[in-house]
């Protein structure tokens, strides 16, 4: 464990000892200190954006006491005017590698050690340039601020984009091992935020912590929910809340489980001081609970959580995946890359002692007091399929609840969930349906609609799949792949009748080059994707919901009298 990382449970986690070597001439160890200045413009970043936000709070309320005194005779008000707030740089934070929980006792059988020998991690990066094939100034920083690789140098001018389609072009990073958090982030170019993505992958065959865990770095912020969380027996959930900014973080947590809010005094006011990461085990503050949403909301500087989920049955393994954000309370919620097994194997596996969570299933959380009556909708290849039960759940107002989706026909899914109540929502993915063979877990959380040039940032090795669906309607998806050397090769489009999913999968390569990302459109009706991960004659599995594209130049209104 790292001196930048602290842990309030009285659990600590504890690292694997990663076998594989450095993969390339770009592979760095995350862990490596080379000073630069990357420290201060990342959380330069994040101090500008508070510092505007103090700014426009200051303006406002001087508005709203200038409207408190009587206006003068022949006093002119100003129509109210939009403002311009130049785009910040991009930052994407990525938690370490999936590691033990301190105190794990360590075994002399190597067959049934907690400790893996084969566990690999790896960081890929993608930052898209502009328009005109400008990529801007990026790199991928240890959470500390040291350098760990440079993406691409600032440019030292910014061409404008020339008439025509758009020339676009990448810069890539590969880093292997990573041994620590990271932050990779980009400079804005033209009051235009950077496009960047950052995947960290984590993959193991043997010890506790065996299978695959994957996630899409995250941009800093103050809210958000991660759902999924395990605490009963054999199920470890480690929440880890990193702070990338050179603001002091005091975090606060509110757990929802089964029953209701869990009151749990350690929750609040934890503090994660700029450049680390606090780790908290989630068994010291809500035991026993099969079904946990944690709500993180944090003052001061914006930080990044994540959710590392284990299962342990007996001395068997039943896999490993990070919990990532999803989308915010809302009406309608929407999950893809829900991939389920055969049923009737799903079903004899569930029934013995210990698997009863080794199903599919949709995780529903609803923060209000008011209950909500929740539609799930399965969309397939071919179109809509039955829920056996009914599909339609009854979650209490402050609770959790689970709908699983066993009995359902094998293939891959787009799963839809609506109430006129607002929830929360995730769904499980498992895969191994014989209890003496390795099982591993996956849950892809609810995502945004899909719009224009998402950046995808994938893993080198391993199967992959980009998973799309439409509930409604008919849209259309393009993605274009970006390769290792910086080339964004030529856009595939599908046509989607809605109420269908389409699971493609990806190449290693794209002509002579490997694969590091995609970058994804729709257009139509609303459009949901996923990234889905695996390995090759093993039961490993991880989904990763596609993230939001950069923004770009936005506009705050301000209105002055005099």
């Amino acid at each position: 464990m790292s001196e930048d990382q602290k842990n309030v449970s009285g659990e600590s986690t504890e690292a694997q000892e990663p076998k594989k070597s450095r993969s390339a001439s770009s592979s760095r160890s995350a862990g490596s200190s080379r000073s630069s200045n990357s420290r201060s413009s990342n959380r330069g970043a994040i101090t500008g954006v508070l510092s505007a936000v103090v700014i426009l709070a200051a303006s406002g309320g001087a508005v709203a006491a200038t409207s408190m005194v009587p206006e003068p005779s022949g006093g002119t008000s100003v129509d109210i005017r939009q403002a311009d707030v130049p785009a910040g740089r991009a930052l994407a934070v990525c938690p370490e590698p999936a590691r033990l929980v301190n105190g794990t006792v360590v075994g002399t059988d190597a067959d049934f050690s907690p400790v893996s020998t084969t566990a690999t991690s790896a960081l890929n990066a993608v930052v898209l340039s502009n328009p005109a094939g400008t990529v801007p100034g990026s790199s991928v920083a240890a959470l500390g601020g040291d350098l760990v690789a440079r993406i691409a140098e600032a440019p030292s001018s910014t061409p404008p984009p020339t008439a025509g389609p758009p020339v676009l072009a990448a810069g890539v990073a590969s880093i292997t091992p990573v041994t620590s958090p990271a932050v990779v982030g980009a400079d804005a170019m033209g009051n235009e935020q950077a496009s960047l993505a950052a995947n960290l992958s984590y993959s193991a065959t043997d010890g506790d912590l065996r299978g695959l865990a994957a996630t899409q770095c995250q941009p800093p912020g103050n809210d958000a929910w991660l759902l999924g969380a395990n605490t009963a027996v054999g199920r470890t959930a480690v929440l880890n809340v990193s702070n990338a900014s050179e603001t002091p973080a005091t975090v606060n947590l509110e757990l929802y489980g089964y029953e209701g809010q869990i009151q749990a005094p350690g929750a609040r006011g934890l503090l994660v001081a700029p450049g680390t990461t606090r780790s908290v085990n989630l068994a010291g503050l809500a035991p026993g609970e099969s079904q946990l949403a944690v709500h993180v909301r944090s003052t001061g500087g914006p930080v990044a959580a994540t959710i590392q989920q284990s299962v342990l049955r007996g001395i068997a393994p039943g896999g490993v995946e990070y919990l990532s954000p999803g989308a915010g309370p809302s009406n309608l919620q929407v999950m893809s890359g829900v991939d389920i097994q055969d049923p009737s194997g799903v079903k004899t596996l569930a029934a013995k002692p210990g698997f009863a969570d080794a199903v599919p299933a949709l995780q529903i959380a609803v923060p209000g007091s008011t209950d909500a009556v929740v539609q799930v909708s399965l969309y397939g290849a071919n179109g809509e399929r039955k829920i056996p039960n009914g599909g339609v759940v009854t979650v209490k107002g402050g609770t959790v609840a689970t709908l699983n989706l066993d009995g359902v026909p094998a293939g891959s899914y787009t799963v839809r969930a609506s109430s006129d109540v607002s929830f929360l929502a995730s769904a499980r993915v498992t895969r191994g349906t014989k209890a003496e063979d390795a099982t591993d877990l996956a849950w892809s959380p609810s995502s945004a609609r899909l719009g224009s040039q998402h950046l995808v940032a994938v893993p080198r090795d391993g199967q992959k799949f980009l998973s799309f669906g439409v509930p409604e309607g008919r849209g259309t998806v393009s993605y274009a792949p970006v390769t290792a050397d910086g080339k964004v090769g030529k856009s595939i489009d599908v046509d989607m009748s809605g109420g269908t999913t389409s699971m493609i999968e990806l190449p290693e390569k794209s002509g002579n080059s490997v694969v590091a990302g995609y970058v994804v459109s729709a257009s139509g009706d609303p459009v949901y994707g996923a990234l889905v991960l695996g390995k090759q004659g093993r039961t490993d599995v991880s989904v990763v919901a596609i993230q939001d594209a950069a923004s770009g130049l936005q506009k705050v209104p301000v209105s002055v009298g005099y």
